[in-house]
């Protein structure tokens, strides 16, 4: 990928959290539910943090996780998103959220070196809850399944973002750069993590 890309990513994804997440939800029907749906994965920075995560840390495995993670985070959190639209339950789902930025940053940090149905399995954890929360959100005047064709679209697009940032290990410094990165998501997800254990306490 060239580096010109590689170095405007970091400036895209600041427009694209600065959006404004208002203007989704004044709008009604299937255009309305999937604008709604493409900007709600990047209203809340601990989705952000951990999609872009999943899309780095399948470059840092390689293939085939570097495809098939990607692609099992959205098409598992789709059926997350269904069970959030029926308002079905799920265990502490804020907590597991923030647990997924840490836990995905933590393994980017560390170059963490899973067999490859492992890193799946965690993938397809924490997607349950990322697409739980998205369903759940779902704005009254919004056409579901638009919405939920726009935040599995969103969120393959941040997914893409981090396998762009993952190319950075092709030069002497990317692999520093990454591993700060995915220590700086780990730290984020510590602070969502205190904040959502204090919800709760």
């Amino acid at each position: 990928m060239c580096p010109r890309i590689v170095r405007s990513l970091p400036a895209a994804i600041v427009a694209f959290v600065l959006a404004q997440p208002a203007f989704a939800h004044e709008q009604a029907g299937v255009a309305g539910g999937l604008v709604s749906g493409l900007l709600h994965p990047a209203t809340g920075i601990d989705h952000l943090i951990a999609m872009v995560a999943v899309g780095i840390w399948g470059a840092q495995l390689g293939a085939p996780a570097i495809w098939v993670l990607p692609i099992t985070f959205p098409l598992v959190m789709a059926v997350g998103g269904v069970l959030g639209i029926m308002r079905v339950p799920l265990p502490m789902p804020e907590v597991a959220i923030a647990l997924s930025a840490l836990i995905l940053g933590v393994a980017v940090a560390s170059r963490l070196r899973l067999p490859f149905a492992a890193a799946a399995a965690i993938v397809a954890v924490f997607a349950i809850f990322h697409g739980h929360a998205h369903g759940a959100e779902l704005p009254g005047s919004a056409n579901p399944l638009a919405y939920g064709v726009g935040f599995v679209t969103a969120t393959g697009l941040l997914h893409l973002c981090g396998i762009a940032i993952g190319t950075l290990t092709r030069w002497p410094a990317g692999e520093r750069i990454i591993q700060g990165l995915g220590a700086g998501i780990a730290g984020l997800g510590c602070y969502f993590l205190a904040q959502g254990l204090g919800a709760i306490a």
